[in-house]
């Protein structure tokens, strides 16, 4: 009884990864996958549902009702003042790659491609830096807005160093928390070598390059002073790009403090002028919600037909399938 049940598993799961194969290779299963789709979140909606859920529990029932009825007067006044335009809101996590500058670039076509008088933009960014290239092009976008004439402001929790800081100096307003990690104005190239280790183990590494300067470090080889020299005068480059970056849009900092490589927490930084306010996003947003309206965009991938069947196979698997107990 016991082998007939494991040779049905084992036919299931043939069936399965079969199918998904199948459907990952063939025409039908490639058209399923629409891409990335588009999602809004009304911010200033979200605050009012949650708090009235919140007083309808808090509260006795006819108390409650009142209160409801006073705030949902009191809102409808306030849209009379609302400002013209909307704020929309971003999302930027960034890692060594900045991964995310592909859904941010969409974000910003669907934002310029819809813009109103009076609209204003504002990105929740959180990176340590990473790649000079991928930050560069990630800052290259927000620049888009600004050169539109949208009035951009970056707001950050808890860091915005190095290359996350290269994108937060394009807008015209950054804002911090107070214990929010801003600056890093500088460039770093780490590389190990292996040249003793492969040498002691009787190990030869041959390298061909075409042209002077094509690697001047290498992972394997020896590493010569020239080469050395070479790749600091290359991070002495970039680092004067980004200094030069900074003074474009921040001319107020005095960059020989600040352009040290160091980082400062928030009080020190708005002391320095790295930002211009201290306040955590979600006031501000809150703030903001209270004179416009605010929308949330984001773009999420929309699994395939393939990924989806996989997701429902590993569920039936999870269902069947209980691990003994230690």
């Amino acid at each position: 009884m016991l082998l007939a049940y494991l040779l049905f598993l084992a036919e299931s799961a043939t069936v399965v990864v079969a199918s998904l194969l199948f459907l990952s290779w063939s025409p039908f299963g490639r058209k399923r996958d629409k891409g990335a789709t588009l999602q809004i979140t009304d911010l200033g909606q979200r605050y009012e549902e949650r708090a009235s859920q919140l007083l309808r529990q808090r509260l006795p029932k006819k108390e409650a009702k009142a209160v409801l009825k006073r705030r949902k007067k009191a809102r409808q006044e306030r849209a009379k003042q609302e400002t013209q335009g909307c704020l929309y809101v971003l999302d930027f996590k960034g890692d060594l790659r900045a991964s995310a500058v592909e859904n941010l670039r969409q974000e910003i076509d669907v934002i310029l491609a819809a813009r109103q008088e009076g609209d204003r933009v504002c990105v929740r960014l959180e990176s340590g830096g990473g790649m000079v290239n991928t930050y560069g092009l990630a800052a290259a976008q927000l620049l888009r807005l600004r050169e539109a004439g949208l009035e951009l402001n970056i707001l950050v929790d808890t860091v915005a160093a190095s290359g996350g800081y290269m994108m937060a100096v394009v807008a015209q307003r950054i804002i911090a928390s107070p214990f929010a990690l801003v600056g890093s104005i500088g460039v770093i190239a780490q590389v190990p070598n292996f040249h003793r280790w492969l040498k002691e183990h009787n190990v030869d590494f041959e390298q061909f390059t075409a042209g002077k300067y094509k690697r001047t470090i290498t992972l394997f080889g020896e590493n010569t002073e020239e080469g050395r020299e070479k790749l600091r005068e290359e991070l002495g480059e970039i680092h004067e790009q980004f200094r030069e970056l900074i003074g474009r849009y921040r001319p107020q900092l005095d960059l020989e403090k600040v352009a040290t490589g160091e980082a400062w927490l928030g009080e020190r930084a708005l002391e320095l002028g790295l930002v211009d306010e201290l306040v955590t996003s979600d006031a501000w947003i809150q703030r903001a919600a209270e004179t416009q309206k605010v929308l949330l965009l984001g773009f999420a991938a929309r699994p395939s037909l393939a990924q989806r069947l996989g997701l429902k196979a590993q569920q039936i698997w999870d269902g069947i399938w209980t691990p003994p107990l230690p």
